[in-house]
């Protein structure tokens, strides 16, 4: 039997120290009222709402896409089938980028379009993704960066549109999200950050005055932890990128705070494998975020003050080794998100450290969300482990040093300078590497990886297999596309929209115009190419 008496120190995955039993004592500094309290009351630690799953479960939004738009739709629709209450669109790179499947970075590596998501080019292809789905009654989430957020949500608007339904019916949520894109996924030709900010500032401008129901951002503290960082780096980080939102749009005099900070008051966090701290950061981000609009910016509304967490399981914590092993590492993850009270959660897929998920494992994903929620009974409590000396502990030491890396940031002038002077980049990237190093020395244990290995994985697993003939038939239809369009409309589209960023005006009116007109997600970024600076990540250089 291994015994674990040679460790001196037991710690969180974070670093914070762990005490053998947890007392009263550890306790005694928290006031219920001021740092707990009920449910759906202020700070929110417990939760955004009263009886949280026993009204609403959260809702199961998964990840899903490959191969062309009609591939895209047909898993997500046999996800749906399962039991999905929601939808993601998710586009693939090449469109994060904002790049057409026939620019020749992407062109010239055809084989690759469509094998991690499907480019979504065109309205046609939004179309083609959104065919059949109740836009009235569903909840959409429209994924995408600060630049290609206007070009995604102009899409789904322009859907609605031809469906007689009005832009305040509309209900999901964007993510538009800095931390992804200038941190852990840089992207070639990208707009520079204070570009990124301002566009992020006209959605949600333009989300608080026609869309009340859709969140226009939900920053992703996600992928910048599925990088190596900590649970503390993660919530500063994000609440430092919310500072700098907040303080776009009151910079321009046109909103107050409660206008829009109800639609800023989500984000998508890590659920990740150190069971008690993930739960403690989620009780954390709640209350980190009533603390700020109340103290910081002095919100009035209710509604402000309500945090409500989108959380995925860590696919960073799956092994190519023993595979099957990450269906056990992702249900505990899922206990992980089920017991922080999230609103809904996406299901990494076991065989994700291998290739795109197979239907086979992306059902499993499906099912092993329901299985906590329908079999479990944890959904019967809200936050059934409040209370606990242990977890209101860690949830204070979490909120600690969250402020405490959020200062940090700000004392290199804020989220947008730390970004541009590459601090950030450098400060993740030192934890990262002793992430890393803990595992190669075997200080972090890795079943199946530094212990417990095996000199042959005995079972086999099936891989994924997509469209080949993806890369040719997307670029063969793109250049079909451009040849039906009315090419002196999209001409003063584009126009007006290249006139629109010069002049600093909300792009979004602009860009939904030009989506009408038929413009593609490449037309619209080279228009931003020429007018704004692009940056290069210091990741890149």
């Amino acid at each position: 039997m291994e015994t674990r008496k040679a460790e001196k120190e037991f710690k969180t995955a974070s670093g914070v120290p762990l005490k053998s039993v947890y007392t009263p004592d550890d306790a005694k500094d928290i006031d219920y009222d001021r740092d707990v309290g009920p449910p759906g009351n202020p700070p929110f630690t417990r939760g955004p709402y009263p009886n949280m799953y026993r009204d609403r479960l959260w809702r199961i939004r998964q990840l899903t896409g490959f191969g062309t738009p009609e591939d895209f739709h047909e898993r997500t629709e046999f996800i749906r089938e399962a039991g999905q209450s929601g939808l993601t669109t998710q586009a693939d790179m090449s469109s994060a980028c904002m790049f057409d499947v026939d620019h020749p970075l992407i062109a010239s590596r055809k084989d690759e379009i469509g094998l991690y998501g499907a480019p979504l080019n065109t309205l046609r292809d939004w179309e083609t993704i959104l065919d059949g789905v109740d836009l009235e009654n569903e909840y959409i989430a429209v994924l995408g960066s600060p630049y290609t957020t206007p070009f995604n949500l102009s899409c789904y608007l322009a859907v609605a549109e031809k469906r007689g339904i009005p832009p305040h019916k509309l209900a999901g949520s964007g993510q538009n999200c800095m931390l992804s894109v200038y941190i852990s996924v840089p992207h070639p030709q990208q707009l520079a950050p204070r570009i990124g900010l301002k566009m992020i500032g006209d959605v949600v401008e333009f989300c608080a005055q026609n869309m009340p129901r859709f969140m226009p951002v939900s920053n992703s503290g996600y992928n910048i932890r599925e990088i190596g960082i900590t649970a503390h780096q993660e919530l500063g980080a994000l609440f430092a990128n919310n500072i700098a939102i907040i303080d776009e749009l009151l910079s321009r005099g046109r909103l107050g705070i409660d206008d829009f900070a109800y639609g800023l008051g989500t984000s998508h966090l890590w659920a990740g494998d150190d069971f008690f701290e993930e739960i403690a950061k989620f009780r954390a981000a709640r209350r980190m975020w009533c603390r700020l609009l109340k103290e910081r910016y002095h919100a009035q509304d209710a509604k402000s003050f309500r945090f409500r967490i989108h959380a995925r399981t860590a696919a960073a914590t799956l092994t190519y080794q023993q595979p099957f092993n990450n269906i056990v590492r992702v249900a505990y993850q899922v206990l992980v998100a089920a017991l922080g009270g999230v609103q809904s959660l996406d299901t990494a897929c076991y065989d994700e450290a291998i290739s795109a998920p197979t239907k086979e494992s992306a059902l499993l994903a499906v099912r092993t969300q329901q299985i906590c929620q329908y079999e479990l009974n944890v959904t019967n409590m809200a936050d059934p482990l409040g209370g606990s000396y242990c977890v209101e502990s860690l949830t204070n030491e979490v909120e600690k040093r969250s402020w405490d890396y959020l200062r940090k940031i700000e004392e290199q002038g804020g989220f947008i300078a730390a970004l541009e002077s590459g601090w950030i980049h450098r400060d993740f990237m030192q934890t990262m590497f002793e992430r890393q190093k803990k595992i190669q020395s075997g200080e972090k244990k890795v079943v199946g990886v530094n212990c417990f290995k095996m000199a042959e994985d005995p079972f086999k697993i099936p891989h994924f297999e997509g469209n080949p003939q993806a890369g040719e038939e997307l670029i063969a239809r793109l250049e079909r596309f451009r040849k039906e369009r009315d090419n002196p409309k999209l001409s003063n589209a584009l126009d007006e929209l290249r006139r629109v960023c010069e002049t600093g005006e909300n792009i979004v009116p602009a860009v939904l115009n030009a989506v009408k007109a038929n413009a593609t997600t490449g037309d619209i970024g080279k228009v931003y190419r020429q007018v704004f600076p692009t940056w290069v990540a210091p990741t890149l250089l």
